[in-house]
Parts: structure tokens; sequence; C-alpha cells
């Protein structure tokens, strides 16, 4: 395993801002795995680090094959991540929303660039991303559908959902985005949460990266095979919002499998302890994610559902 810094700027009143990497084997860009670039996706930093030690104890075994090489990001926005805030301390701007990047233009541009120059020639690209609305989600692939995504492959991970999702103008700023637009097979996934630390689906999504590294031939590895993964778009998922605005009580988890009538969660008014509404499911399916603030505001999609007949 080498250290290496992949990209760094000067600070004026601290310590530089550094993006550190984790590499294993040698040889051709196999796959590159990218964690945190939220402040606050402290389980994405937490999965990238159970797949370094992973690695490396697979590394001296010499279980990862030759030519191989394998590039580990743990966290693309340490700065955010020490001073707490979800996106660029300074402007508020997301990283996430800058690629490929631009070396001489805003700081988040040229951070993302730096990144993206490291990175962009990986024939496979993983990132444990998070939801822009907070909550919970199922364990899933998700790809981008430019008309460059692999479905087949996308179900190697073997977790229980492959999500498509057609791009927004915003989402082509995205790295998964440019990512397959340069060519390399990307895939976002998505474990259960992203402020707090949930060991079990971490240890789900690492098995899930090691499982599909050893089917695309990087390593040699026999871990839990999964499951077959069912295909959904996210056209499909339906939405249930509040129509009150309050106190959120969920009576569900991401992954429960629901029947139509049953009671989702309670909306109660900060006040007084009334309930104000109480949200039944529409249909019969499965809990693709769930809101897990404490408050909720009027007309949020709080909880969103996978009805079994939109399962491709």
């Amino acid at each position: 395993m080498e250290r290496n810094i992949l990209y760094e700027i000067d600070s004026l009143y601290r310590d530089n801002f550094r993006v550190t990497g984790f590499r294993f084997g040698e040889g051709e860009k196999s796959i590159c795995i990218v964690g945190s670039m939220r402040g606050n996706e402290y389980q994405q930093i937490y999965t990238c680090s159970q797949l370094v030690k992973k690695l490396k104890r697979l590394e001296e075994k010499g279980r990862i094959e030759p030519g191989k090489s394998i590039l580990v990001i743990p966290c693309a926005n340490p700065y955010s991540v020490n001073t707490k805030k979800r996106f660029w301390t300074i402007d508020n701007t997301d990283i996430n929303r800058m690629f490929p990047g631009y070396d001489l233009g805003e700081t988040t541009q040229r951070i993302a660039g730096g990144i993206f120059e490291q990175i962009k020639d990986y024939r496979f690209g993983v990132q444990f991303a998070s939801f822009y609305m907070p909550g919970n989600f199922v364990p899933q692939v998700r790809m981008m559908k430019t008309g460059l995504e692999n479905i087949e492959l996308a179900g190697h991970f073997g977790l229980p959902y492959v999500v498509l999702h057609d791009p927004r103008p915003f989402d082509t700023a995205t790295l998964n985005y440019n990512w397959q637009i340069w060519e390399t097979d990307a895939f976002s996934i998505y474990t259960t949460s992203t402020g707090a630390i949930k060991k079990e689906s971490a240890a789900q999504a690492v098995d899930a990266v090691l499982n599909f590294m050893s089917k695309q031939g990087i390593i040699r590895y026999r871990g839990h095979e999964g499951y077959r993964s069912r295909v959904v778009e996210t056209k499909d998922f339906v939405n249930i919002r509040t129509e009150r605005a309050g106190f959120f009580e969920s009576r569900v988890q991401a992954g429960n499998k629901v029947t139509a009538g049953e009671i989702l969660a309670l909306v109660t008014d900060p006040y007084t302890g009334e309930v104000k509404q109480t949200i039944h499911a529409p249909i019969n399916g499965t809990v693709a994610f769930v809101h897990n603030e404490t408050l909720a505001y009027q007309n949020t999609a709080v909880i969103k559902l996978i009805s079994e007949e939109d399962v491709l």
C-alpha cells in the first residue's frame, strides 16, 4: 500500500488542503473508489477506511492480480469535514457539482479538476455517494443514464437494487456523469446512512465492491454473493410528501416492505403535540428512502417507495 497526496492547495491561515489516496497493486488503472465529497459524509469516509483495511490485507497475501492497480480516496473535502459544514466552507459550493473541473476557476472547480485529472483514466469508478435530501436509502447501485451505462456490470455488486437515473442539468457536473463521459464505467453506491456510521451497511458496501473487483479479475476474493439485483428507474419511485410542517416521526425504515394503507409516519405540531398528518402507504412496495431529521417542511418528499410492479 502506498499513501500519496493526490492534490494540494497552499493555505495562508491553516494547514494545507490535501486530498489523500491509497494505492494498491501496480499496472493498469483498474478501479478507483471515492468516498466523501461533502463535510457530513462520515459513513462514506468510514466505508472507505474499511475498504482500505481489507485491500491492505489482500495485498499482503498476494491476492491483487498482477498488472492491476487500485486507488481509494476516502475524502475529497477534508476542510468541510473539519469545520462540520456540508459544502465548501467559504462560498457553500458543492465539489460534486464542479466536475470535470477547471484549473483556473473557483476553488471548488480547481479541486474537482485536480482530483479528476488523477482519476479520469481508470477502467472502473465507484463513488460512495449521499443524497441531496437528508435521509436513509435502501442499499443500491445508482447510474446516470448517459447512454454509456452498463446495467449488467452494476448487477455484479450484488446489492438489492440497481437504480437508473435520468440526469438533470446540474447532474452533468457530477463525478459519476463525467466519469462515464470519459469512458469510465461509473457507479454510485448508496449505503443506508450519511451523517451516522452504520457498520453493518458499510460492511455490505465493502463486500459489494470487493466482489465486483473479483468478478472483473482485479483481485482474488470470495465474499457473500449478495442479491440478484433488481433494476428500477428513479422516475418510477412513488414520492410521498408532507401536507403540513412539523416534527417527523417515521414508523418504517429503508428496505421495509409495506402494504397499501399501512401507517408510514406521523407529522405532529411542535407546540401542541397534535398529530397534523398521518402518512399512509398508497401502494404495496419497498421503502427506498425515508427522511431522517426531526423536522419536516410542508410539501417535502419524506418517503420514496418502489412499487413491486415497477421493478424491471
